[in-house]
Protein backbone atom coordinates (compact mmCIF):
# COMPACT_ATOMS: atom_id res chain seq x y z
CA UNK A 1 0.00 0.00 0.00
CA UNK A 2 1.53 3.90 -0.94
CA UNK A 3 2.03 5.67 2.09
CA UNK A 4 -0.11 9.13 1.35
CA UNK A 5 2.06 11.79 2.76
CA UNK A 6 -0.15 14.73 2.30
CA UNK A 7 -0.90 18.17 -0.02
CA UNK A 8 1.94 20.25 1.47
CA UNK A 9 4.64 16.97 1.43
CA UNK A 10 3.54 16.98 -2.42
CA UNK A 11 4.43 20.96 -2.93
CA UNK A 12 8.36 20.52 -0.96
CA UNK A 13 8.79 17.18 -2.97
CA UNK A 14 7.81 19.01 -6.33
CA UNK A 15 10.25 21.97 -5.34
CA UNK A 16 12.96 19.77 -4.11
CA UNK A 17 12.47 18.01 -7.70
CA UNK A 18 12.67 20.96 -9.77
CA UNK A 19 15.46 22.57 -8.91
CA UNK A 20 17.43 18.91 -8.55
CA UNK A 21 16.27 18.59 -12.35
CA UNK A 22 17.67 22.02 -12.74
CA UNK A 23 21.31 21.46 -10.92
CA UNK A 24 21.62 17.86 -13.07
CA UNK A 25 21.04 19.36 -16.30
CA UNK A 26 23.51 21.98 -15.27
CA UNK A 27 26.10 19.41 -14.13
CA UNK A 28 29.52 19.81 -14.92
CA UNK A 29 28.68 22.93 -16.06
CA UNK A 30 31.10 25.28 -14.17
CA UNK A 31 34.32 22.93 -14.96
CA UNK A 32 33.35 22.61 -18.94
CA UNK A 33 32.97 26.39 -18.44
CA UNK A 34 36.54 26.76 -16.82
CA UNK A 35 38.29 23.98 -19.43
CA UNK A 36 36.65 25.48 -22.75
CA UNK A 37 35.94 28.75 -22.19
CA UNK A 38 38.23 29.89 -19.45
CA UNK A 39 40.87 27.60 -20.21
CA UNK A 40 41.65 26.91 -16.98
CA UNK A 41 43.96 23.78 -16.06
CA UNK A 42 43.30 20.75 -13.72
CA UNK A 43 44.49 22.79 -10.42
CA UNK A 44 42.16 25.90 -11.22
CA UNK A 45 38.86 23.65 -11.61
CA UNK A 46 39.69 21.93 -8.31
CA UNK A 47 40.06 25.52 -6.64
CA UNK A 48 36.91 26.61 -8.52
CA UNK A 49 35.21 23.15 -7.11
CA UNK A 50 36.88 23.57 -3.36
CA UNK A 51 36.70 27.19 -2.83
CA UNK A 52 32.95 27.42 -3.22
CA UNK A 53 32.65 24.62 -1.11
CA UNK A 54 34.64 26.03 2.02
CA UNK A 55 34.00 29.51 2.30
CA UNK A 56 30.07 28.39 1.92
CA UNK A 57 30.78 26.06 4.29
CA UNK A 58 32.34 28.48 7.31
CA UNK A 59 29.54 31.10 6.50
CA UNK A 60 27.06 28.12 7.05
CA UNK A 61 28.15 27.43 10.31
CA UNK A 62 26.30 30.49 11.46
CA UNK A 63 23.04 29.94 9.12
CA UNK A 64 22.11 26.58 11.46
CA UNK A 65 21.62 28.55 14.91
CA UNK A 66 20.13 31.47 12.57
CA UNK A 67 17.57 29.38 10.66
CA UNK A 68 16.30 26.96 13.65
CA UNK A 69 15.15 30.28 15.51
CA UNK A 70 13.06 31.22 12.34
CA UNK A 71 10.50 29.70 10.28
CA UNK A 72 11.54 27.36 7.49
CA UNK A 73 9.02 27.99 4.51
CA UNK A 74 10.42 32.06 4.31
CA UNK A 75 14.10 30.96 4.56
CA UNK A 76 13.67 28.39 1.80
CA UNK A 77 11.99 31.31 -0.39
CA UNK A 78 14.66 33.53 0.50
CA UNK A 79 17.28 30.78 -0.34
CA UNK A 80 15.93 29.82 -3.91
CA UNK A 81 15.59 33.28 -4.50
CA UNK A 82 19.05 34.16 -3.96
CA UNK A 83 20.33 31.39 -5.69
CA UNK A 84 18.37 32.10 -8.95
CA UNK A 85 20.00 35.82 -9.02
CA UNK A 86 23.58 33.68 -8.35
CA UNK A 87 23.67 31.35 -11.08
CA UNK A 88 21.77 33.66 -13.54
CA UNK A 89 24.44 36.19 -13.52
CA UNK A 90 27.03 34.09 -15.27
CA UNK A 91 25.01 33.77 -18.63
CA UNK A 92 24.49 37.75 -18.35
CA UNK A 93 28.08 38.10 -17.78
CA UNK A 94 28.68 35.49 -20.58
CA UNK A 95 26.83 37.89 -23.09
CA UNK A 96 28.09 41.05 -22.20
CA UNK A 97 31.60 39.40 -22.36
CA UNK A 98 32.81 39.91 -18.72
CA UNK A 99 32.50 36.57 -17.18
CA UNK A 100 35.60 35.26 -15.40
CA UNK A 101 37.02 32.66 -13.36
CA UNK A 102 36.84 35.24 -10.16
CA UNK A 103 33.02 35.10 -10.81
CA UNK A 104 32.68 31.87 -11.79
CA UNK A 105 34.11 30.99 -8.18
CA UNK A 106 31.97 34.00 -6.32
CA UNK A 107 28.74 32.71 -7.89
CA UNK A 108 29.98 28.91 -6.24
CA UNK A 109 30.48 30.76 -3.00
CA UNK A 110 26.66 32.43 -2.72
CA UNK A 111 24.86 29.53 -4.21
CA UNK A 112 26.83 27.13 -2.11
CA UNK A 113 25.82 29.14 1.23
CA UNK A 114 22.27 29.00 0.07
CA UNK A 115 22.27 25.43 -0.62
CA UNK A 116 23.57 24.44 2.83
CA UNK A 117 20.48 27.15 4.54
CA UNK A 118 17.90 25.51 2.17
CA UNK A 119 19.20 21.50 3.02
CA UNK A 120 18.55 22.99 6.75
CA UNK A 121 15.58 24.54 6.44
CA UNK A 122 13.60 21.48 4.07
CA UNK A 123 15.26 18.91 6.43
CA UNK A 124 13.99 20.14 9.39
CA UNK A 125 11.00 21.25 7.96
CA UNK A 126 10.30 17.73 6.60
CA UNK A 127 10.66 16.40 10.23
CA UNK A 128 7.59 18.82 11.42
CA UNK A 129 5.77 17.73 8.58
CA UNK A 130 5.87 14.15 8.05
CA UNK A 131 5.46 11.41 10.46
CA UNK A 132 8.80 9.70 12.23
CA UNK A 133 7.17 6.32 11.24
CA UNK A 134 6.75 7.58 7.15
CA UNK A 135 9.90 9.47 7.57
CA UNK A 136 12.16 7.05 5.55
CA UNK A 137 9.59 6.88 2.67
CA UNK A 138 9.46 10.10 2.37
CA UNK A 139 13.33 10.32 2.18
CA UNK A 140 13.44 7.45 -0.40
CA UNK A 141 10.93 9.60 -2.54
CA UNK A 142 13.61 12.50 -2.29
CA UNK A 143 16.46 10.00 -3.00
CA UNK A 144 14.93 8.28 -5.74
CA UNK A 145 13.64 11.81 -7.50
CA UNK A 146 17.47 13.13 -7.00
CA UNK A 147 18.74 9.69 -8.92
CA UNK A 148 16.33 10.11 -11.86
CA UNK A 149 17.42 14.07 -11.92
CA UNK A 150 20.36 12.37 -12.37
CA UNK A 151 19.58 9.91 -15.12
CA UNK A 152 18.37 12.68 -17.05
CA UNK A 153 19.79 15.75 -16.26
CA UNK A 154 23.58 15.40 -17.48
CA UNK A 155 22.40 13.95 -20.99
CA UNK A 156 19.58 16.57 -21.63
CA UNK A 157 22.37 19.15 -20.47
CA UNK A 158 25.06 17.23 -22.54
CA UNK A 159 23.17 17.75 -25.77
CA UNK A 160 21.82 21.65 -24.74
CA UNK A 161 25.77 21.97 -24.17
CA UNK A 162 26.35 20.16 -27.35
CA UNK A 163 23.76 22.59 -29.17
CA UNK A 164 23.77 25.87 -27.61
CA UNK A 165 27.41 25.49 -24.83
CA UNK A 166 27.18 25.29 -21.43
CA UNK A 167 26.04 28.61 -19.96
CA UNK A 168 22.88 28.06 -21.13
CA UNK A 169 22.30 24.87 -18.80
CA UNK A 170 23.37 27.63 -15.92
CA UNK A 171 20.53 29.45 -16.96
CA UNK A 172 18.13 26.53 -16.69
CA UNK A 173 19.58 25.68 -13.63
CA UNK A 174 19.04 29.59 -12.09
CA UNK A 175 15.33 29.20 -13.62
CA UNK A 176 14.62 25.36 -11.69
CA UNK A 177 15.40 28.00 -8.16
CA UNK A 178 12.53 30.45 -9.35
CA UNK A 179 10.31 27.57 -9.62
CA UNK A 180 11.19 26.10 -6.45
CA UNK A 181 10.43 29.05 -4.39
CA UNK A 182 7.08 29.12 -6.24
CA UNK A 183 6.36 25.38 -5.23
CA UNK A 184 7.47 26.53 -2.01
CA UNK A 185 4.97 29.24 -1.71
CA UNK A 186 2.15 26.85 -2.76
CA UNK A 187 2.71 25.42 0.89
CA UNK A 188 -0.42 26.06 3.18
CA UNK A 189 -0.44 24.90 6.84
CA UNK A 190 1.76 25.98 9.90
CA UNK A 191 5.67 26.19 10.00
CA UNK A 192 8.23 25.59 12.52
CA UNK A 193 10.95 27.62 14.34
CA UNK A 194 12.36 27.08 17.66
CA UNK A 195 11.78 29.68 20.34
CA UNK A 196 14.54 31.77 21.33
CA UNK A 197 14.47 34.79 23.98
CA UNK A 198 15.35 37.85 22.20
CA UNK A 199 17.57 39.54 24.93
CA UNK A 200 19.84 36.22 24.35
CA UNK A 201 22.71 37.25 21.09
CA UNK A 202 24.22 34.74 19.18
CA UNK A 203 27.12 33.12 20.85
CA UNK A 204 30.05 31.31 20.25
CA UNK A 205 28.85 28.03 21.52
CA UNK A 206 25.70 28.04 19.61
CA UNK A 207 27.51 27.77 16.52
CA UNK A 208 29.09 24.60 17.99
CA UNK A 209 25.82 23.09 19.09
CA UNK A 210 25.71 20.93 15.77
CA UNK A 211 28.89 19.65 16.39
CA UNK A 212 28.03 18.61 20.36
CA UNK A 213 24.84 16.95 19.75
CA UNK A 214 26.26 15.09 16.89
CA UNK A 215 29.08 13.71 18.85
CA UNK A 216 27.42 13.22 21.92
CA UNK A 217 25.61 10.46 19.99
CA UNK A 218 27.51 7.27 19.11
CA UNK A 219 25.45 6.52 16.12
CA UNK A 220 25.20 10.05 14.91
CA UNK A 221 28.71 10.29 15.18
CA UNK A 222 30.01 7.26 12.85
CA UNK A 223 27.32 8.22 10.23
CA UNK A 224 28.63 11.79 10.58
CA UNK A 225 32.20 10.76 10.27
CA UNK A 226 31.83 7.83 7.79
CA UNK A 227 29.55 10.29 5.56
CA UNK A 228 31.68 13.06 5.32
CA UNK A 229 34.89 11.36 4.21
CA UNK A 230 33.11 8.86 1.68
CA UNK A 231 31.74 12.02 0.14
CA UNK A 232 34.98 14.05 0.54
CA UNK A 233 36.65 10.94 -0.97
CA UNK A 234 34.06 10.51 -4.09
CA UNK A 235 33.66 14.48 -4.79
CA UNK A 236 37.59 15.05 -4.46
CA UNK A 237 37.76 12.83 -7.60
CA UNK A 238 34.71 14.77 -9.54
CA UNK A 239 36.64 17.80 -11.02
CA UNK A 240 39.88 15.34 -12.03
CA UNK A 241 37.33 13.03 -13.67
CA UNK A 242 35.88 16.04 -15.56
CA UNK A 243 39.73 16.89 -16.60
CA UNK A 244 40.36 13.19 -17.57
CA UNK A 245 37.27 12.04 -19.64
CA UNK A 246 37.52 16.04 -21.21
CA UNK A 247 40.51 17.17 -21.42
CA UNK A 248 43.10 14.20 -21.57
CA UNK A 249 40.50 11.29 -23.23
CA UNK A 250 38.60 14.31 -24.97
CA UNK A 251 35.20 12.60 -24.61
CA UNK A 252 32.57 14.15 -26.23
CA UNK A 253 29.91 16.54 -23.99
CA UNK A 254 27.20 14.04 -24.61
CA UNK A 255 29.54 10.86 -23.56
CA UNK A 256 30.39 13.02 -20.64
CA UNK A 257 26.99 13.46 -19.65
CA UNK A 258 25.73 9.32 -20.35
CA UNK A 259 28.81 8.33 -18.23
CA UNK A 260 27.06 9.90 -15.08
CA UNK A 261 23.45 9.83 -16.38
CA UNK A 262 23.00 6.40 -17.15
CA UNK A 263 24.22 4.60 -13.80
CA UNK A 264 21.86 7.15 -11.97
CA UNK A 265 19.57 4.85 -12.59
CA UNK A 266 20.58 2.33 -10.31
CA UNK A 267 20.48 5.30 -7.54
CA UNK A 268 16.47 5.68 -8.39
CA UNK A 269 16.07 1.31 -8.40
CA UNK A 270 17.75 1.54 -5.01
CA UNK A 271 15.87 4.77 -3.22
CA UNK A 272 12.40 2.75 -3.81
CA UNK A 273 14.43 -0.66 -2.48
CA UNK A 274 15.60 0.65 0.87
CA UNK A 275 12.21 0.73 2.62
CA UNK A 276 11.09 -2.85 1.36
CA UNK A 277 14.95 -4.12 2.38
CA UNK A 278 14.76 -2.40 5.60
CA UNK A 279 11.92 -3.97 6.27
CA UNK A 280 13.06 -7.31 4.99
CA UNK A 281 16.83 -7.48 6.93
CA UNK A 282 16.23 -4.84 9.47
CA UNK A 283 17.94 -1.19 9.26
CA UNK A 284 21.50 -2.28 10.39
CA UNK A 285 22.25 -5.10 8.15
CA UNK A 286 20.68 -3.02 5.02
CA UNK A 287 23.23 0.05 5.90
CA UNK A 288 26.17 -2.20 6.60
CA UNK A 289 25.93 -4.16 3.30
CA UNK A 290 25.11 -1.02 1.40
CA UNK A 291 27.94 1.30 2.94
CA UNK A 292 30.10 -1.51 2.42
CA UNK A 293 29.74 -1.74 -1.32
CA UNK A 294 29.12 2.29 -1.58
CA UNK A 295 32.64 2.01 -0.17
CA UNK A 296 34.17 -0.78 -2.58
CA UNK A 297 33.49 0.47 -6.29
CA UNK A 298 34.89 3.48 -6.96
CA UNK A 299 38.59 1.53 -7.62
CA UNK A 300 36.63 0.59 -10.53
CA UNK A 301 37.65 3.85 -11.48
CA UNK A 302 41.26 3.32 -11.63
CA UNK A 303 40.68 0.97 -14.92
CA UNK A 304 39.32 3.70 -16.80
CA UNK A 305 40.86 4.20 -20.24
CA UNK A 306 39.81 6.39 -23.68
CA UNK A 307 37.22 5.49 -25.88
CA UNK A 308 34.13 2.89 -25.31
CA UNK A 309 35.70 0.67 -23.13
CA UNK A 310 36.56 3.88 -20.48
CA UNK A 311 33.48 5.35 -21.32
CA UNK A 312 31.26 1.44 -20.39
CA UNK A 313 33.81 1.72 -17.07
CA UNK A 314 33.02 4.86 -15.78
CA UNK A 315 29.52 3.32 -16.56
CA UNK A 316 29.49 -0.15 -14.58
CA UNK A 317 31.57 1.44 -11.99
CA UNK A 318 29.56 4.54 -11.74
CA UNK A 319 26.20 2.38 -11.77
CA UNK A 320 27.16 -0.02 -8.40
CA UNK A 321 28.28 2.73 -6.56
CA UNK A 322 25.02 4.83 -7.03
CA UNK A 323 22.19 1.98 -6.63
CA UNK A 324 24.33 1.36 -3.18
CA UNK A 325 23.96 5.02 -2.41
CA UNK A 326 20.38 4.86 -3.19
CA UNK A 327 19.91 2.11 -0.81
CA UNK A 328 21.92 3.76 1.88
CA UNK A 329 21.53 7.25 1.78
CA UNK A 330 17.00 6.81 2.85
CA UNK A 331 18.27 5.13 5.80
CA UNK A 332 21.40 7.37 6.97
CA UNK A 333 19.59 10.41 5.96
CA UNK A 334 16.03 9.00 8.52
CA UNK A 335 17.95 7.67 10.94
CA UNK A 336 19.10 11.20 11.53
CA UNK A 337 16.35 13.16 11.79
CA UNK A 338 15.04 10.45 14.14
CA UNK A 339 18.10 11.12 16.69
CA UNK A 340 17.31 14.81 16.27
CA UNK A 341 15.23 16.34 17.86
CA UNK A 342 12.89 18.92 16.07
CA UNK A 343 14.96 21.86 17.87
CA UNK A 344 17.93 20.91 16.78
CA UNK A 345 17.39 19.75 13.48
CA UNK A 346 18.34 22.54 11.29
CA UNK A 347 21.43 23.58 13.05
CA UNK A 348 22.74 19.81 13.12
CA UNK A 349 21.13 19.40 9.40
CA UNK A 350 23.58 22.88 8.84
CA UNK A 351 26.66 21.78 10.58
CA UNK A 352 26.30 18.32 9.15
CA UNK A 353 25.97 19.83 5.45
CA UNK A 354 28.94 22.37 6.31
CA UNK A 355 31.02 19.98 7.50
CA UNK A 356 30.78 17.78 4.60
CA UNK A 357 31.35 20.57 2.40
CA UNK A 358 35.17 21.65 4.20
CA UNK A 359 35.95 18.20 4.29
CA UNK A 360 35.06 18.00 0.58
CA UNK A 361 37.05 21.50 -0.01
CA UNK A 362 40.31 20.09 1.92
CA UNK A 363 39.93 16.94 -0.29
CA UNK A 364 39.42 18.48 -3.96
CA UNK A 365 42.27 21.00 -2.75
CA UNK A 366 44.66 18.03 -1.61
CA UNK A 367 43.65 16.00 -5.02
CA UNK A 368 44.22 18.68 -7.19
CA UNK A 369 47.60 18.73 -6.13
CA UNK A 370 48.00 14.97 -6.14
CA UNK A 371 46.91 15.12 -9.66
CA UNK A 372 48.96 17.85 -10.78
CA UNK A 373 52.02 16.27 -9.47
CA UNK A 374 51.32 12.70 -11.03
CA UNK A 375 48.13 12.34 -12.98
CA UNK A 376 43.87 12.53 -12.63
CA UNK A 377 44.04 8.80 -12.79
CA UNK A 378 47.20 8.28 -10.25
CA UNK A 379 44.56 10.55 -7.82
CA UNK A 380 41.62 9.10 -8.37
CA UNK A 381 43.24 5.41 -7.73
CA UNK A 382 44.65 6.24 -4.42
CA UNK A 383 40.73 8.08 -3.47
CA UNK A 384 39.48 4.36 -4.25
CA UNK A 385 42.04 2.90 -2.01
CA UNK A 386 41.07 5.15 0.78
CA UNK A 387 37.94 4.36 0.34
CA UNK A 388 38.23 0.92 1.35
CA UNK A 389 38.78 1.80 5.26
CA UNK A 390 35.41 3.82 5.84
CA UNK A 391 33.32 1.07 6.36
CA UNK A 392 34.77 0.90 10.02
CA UNK A 393 33.31 3.96 10.59
CA UNK A 394 30.17 2.37 10.08
CA UNK A 395 27.53 2.26 12.77
CA UNK A 396 27.45 -1.10 15.29
CA UNK A 397 24.23 -2.83 16.02
CA UNK A 398 24.31 -1.32 19.59
CA UNK A 399 24.24 2.06 18.25
CA UNK A 400 21.28 1.81 16.19
CA UNK A 401 19.37 -0.30 19.23
CA UNK A 402 17.35 2.94 20.56
CA UNK A 403 17.07 6.43 19.19
CA UNK A 404 19.43 9.22 20.95
CA UNK A 405 17.07 9.76 24.45
CA UNK A 406 16.96 13.74 24.21
CA UNK A 407 15.57 13.65 20.39
CA UNK A 408 12.92 11.33 21.93
CA UNK A 409 11.99 12.79 25.09
CA UNK A 410 12.00 16.06 22.94
CA UNK A 411 9.66 14.80 20.31
CA UNK A 412 7.67 13.16 22.54
CA UNK A 413 6.91 16.97 24.52
CA UNK A 414 6.55 18.30 20.72
CA UNK A 415 3.90 15.86 19.73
Amino acid sequence: MRVQLGRSFGWLWSAYAVSTYGTWIAFGAFPLIAVRVLHSPAFAVSLLEAAGLAVAAMVAFSLGPWVEHRAKRPVMIATDLVRFVAMASVPIAYVLGLLSYGQLLVVSVVSGTASIAFTAASGAYLKYLVRSDHLLVANGRFEGTSWVATAVGPPLGGALIGLLGPVITVMADALSYLLSALGVLRIRGGDVAAPRDQAIRLRGADLLGGWQFILRDPALRRLFLNSILVGGLIMATLPLLSVLLLGQYHFPAWQYGLAFGIPALGGFVGARLSARLVTRYGRHRVMTVSGRLRSLFPLGLAFVRPGIPGLLTVIIVEGLLITCMGIFNPIYATERLQRTPADHAARVLSTWSASSKLVQAALMVIWGVLATLTSPLAAITLSGVLLLATPLLLPKRAHLSALEPAAAAADARAA
